[in-house]
């Protein structure tokens, strides 16, 4: 439920770190919101600061909780839209978030496990490894000698959220309203998949089915790993899995001192990605550098490392297919295919002709290919795209949103790993690879595979069900015969009834002209004697 006093905290957290500074750098220099952040700024110079700008945006985020958090880290992801500050302060919200008590955790792993994590356990480090803004990491040993990492939720995240999310959903409504673009954007149709993604995070029971899942898409790969789920140490506020080494994604000097190759990583992650979105239709939704890990020695040395599967996408086969088609003639440069696909999808409306749409994408996309990421600007892409898709009325995919999120992340991290990656040249292959596995000879035959049970159940009956439809054919003939001698029958009925209404009809009109006759004579006959009678006196 909307909390006015939520709403006061939020100002009163912008005012105590001068987020209003953001504010006014962000402002054009005419219109209301400028002249109120200057007028605010003007009556609170008295203010002093001891940290930079960076610091204290990222200590508001931390003060304002974990939707603001996670907000963080998005942004912490586009270092082409943000300056370098900001991003590599707003990257600590990955995995420095302030932890709580220990005592808590204790207490919510024996209520949620019925014992003691000291019974439980082995061994159960005190002091977590890691705290992130839904919950955080102990390292435990099993009674086996396995070693595992515990997590634990925070507690009262549910209502915190709750709060959070009705601010947002009264953002949204204001946003629709007030804004030209709103309605198109459908804003609260994304606060509703974010507030739908952000509780299914505070079940660590989908946690551990969405690390199963995953780690099974991905069993024996070369690519990525994710640890194994210890199901009997799970409940709905912790979940005990796997403990896995490796060192965080974003520590890239330490990954290049144990002969990791960042090239080689950032062109695995776009395989990752395009493997889990296509070929699985399940893919990691919070892939930001606090969740990926790389394996620097050992047997998994240079694969990725998977952790926090709070939030997963799926993808339907529509969707995929879709997708396909649009990255692939992307790739290809094929604008019209582009075109097509989109109003094929109805994500423009009907009516919207092909080379209109086709020219703008040409326009926004054409001089982004050829370059690596260091020299793609991507903000100016981003507002480009956003002023095509405003004039040709395409209207967001709510469905898509956590694959826009990941993109975004992706991008990220590519940037990171190796500023000279062609992101077009990497993926291109991999998506004429699926695609011609998909509708080429091999899809055709995987489909007859994945159906053979459905086959297998359905031969033994064929025979019946073809002598079914032969016995029903040769009888079709027969029920048509009968059928049309009962509608002669009705037809004749029919005429019967329309004849005798006709001399009915016929009868009473004979009758009433009769009638009218009599009373014509009776009546001239009864004036005439009246005449008479009067000519005699």
């Amino acid at each position: 439920m909307f909390s006015a006093f939520r709403l006061v905290k939020i100002l009163h957290v912008a005012a105590r770190f001068g987020l209003d500074e953001f504010v006014l750098a962000a402002a054009p220099a005419q219109g209301a919101v400028a002249w109120c952040a200057r007028t605010y700024a003007s009556a609170m110079a008295w203010r002093k600061f001891d940290q930079p700008r960076a610091a204290r945006l990222r200590l508001a985020l931390e003060a304002l909780g974990p939707i603001f958090i996670k907000f963080g880290q998005v942004l912490s992801t586009r270092r082409d839209l943000f300056p370098l500050d900001i991003a590599n302060e707003l990257a600590k919200l990955q995995d420095r978030v302030p932890p709580f008590d220990p005592e808590l955790a204790i207490a919510v792993i024996a209520k949620e496990l019925g014992q003691h994590p000291d019974t439980l356990y082995s061994s159960f480090a005190r002091t977590p490894i890691a705290s992130a803004s839904i919950a955080q990491v102990h390292f435990a040993v099993l009674k086996d000698g396995r070693e595992a990492a515990v997590k634990v939720l925070r507690p009262e995240m549910a209502r915190v959220i709750d709060k959070d999310i009705a601010l947002m959903k009264v953002a949204a409504g204001l946003i629709e309203k007030l804004w030209a673009d709103g309605k198109r954007l459908k804003p609260r149709e994304v606060v509703g998949e974010f507030e739908k993604c952000l509780h299914d995070e505070l079940d660590l029971m989908r946690e551990a089915g969405s690390a199963s899942q995953l780690r099974r898409n991905f069993l024996n790969s070369p690519l990525l790993a994710v640890p194994e789920v210890y199901w009997d140490f799970c409940s709905r506020s912790v979940m005990t899995m796997e403990r896995m080494k490796g060192l965080p994604i974003s520590q890239l000097d330490q990954l290049r001192a144990h002969g990791v190759s960042l090239p080689a990583l950032s062109r695995m992650g776009v395989e990752i990605f395009f493997t889990q979105v296509f070929r699985d239709g399940f893919f990691h939704a919070d892939m930001h550098p606090g969740n990926i890990q790389v394996a620097h020695e050992g047997p998994l040395k240079g694969r990725y490392i998977a952790l926090d599967m709070g939030i997963m996408g799926t993808l339907n086969d529509v969707d995929k297919n879709y997708l396909a088609h649009n990255f692939l003639a992307f790739f290809r440069r094929d604008y019209k295919r582009v075109a097509e696909v989109h109003i094929e999808s109805r994500w423009v409306p009907e009516g919207t002709r092909v080379d209109e749409l086709e020219s703008a994408i040409r326009a926004v996309c054409e001089p982004i290919f050829d370059r690596p990421l260091r020299e793609i600007h991507f903000a100016q892409v981003l507002l480009r795209l956003f002023q095509t898709s405003r004039r040709f009325g395409v209207e967001i995919q709510p469905q898509l949103v956590l694959l826009q999120k990941t993109l975004l992340n992706i991008e990220g991290l590519g940037r990171e790993l190796d500023p000279d990656l062609d992101l077009w040249k990497t993926a291109k292959p991999y998506l004429e690879r699926w695609m011609n596995e998909q509708i080429g000879f091999q899809g055709v035959l995987d489909h007859v595979k994945k159906e053979a049970p459905n086959y297998a159940a359905l031969l033994p009956a064929l025979p019946r069900m073809v002598r079914d439809a032969l016995t029903e054919a040769a009888r079709q003939p027969a029920r048509d015969k009968a059928m049309q001698a009962t509608l002669a029958t009705l037809l004749a009925e029919q005429k019967k009834q329309n004849r005798r209404l006709f001399w009915i009809g016929l009868w009473i009109a004979a009758l009433t002209a009769v009638a009218a006759g009599v009373l014509f004579i009776e009546g001239y006959s009864m004036w005439i004697n009246l005449l008479a009678m009067t000519n005699q006196t």
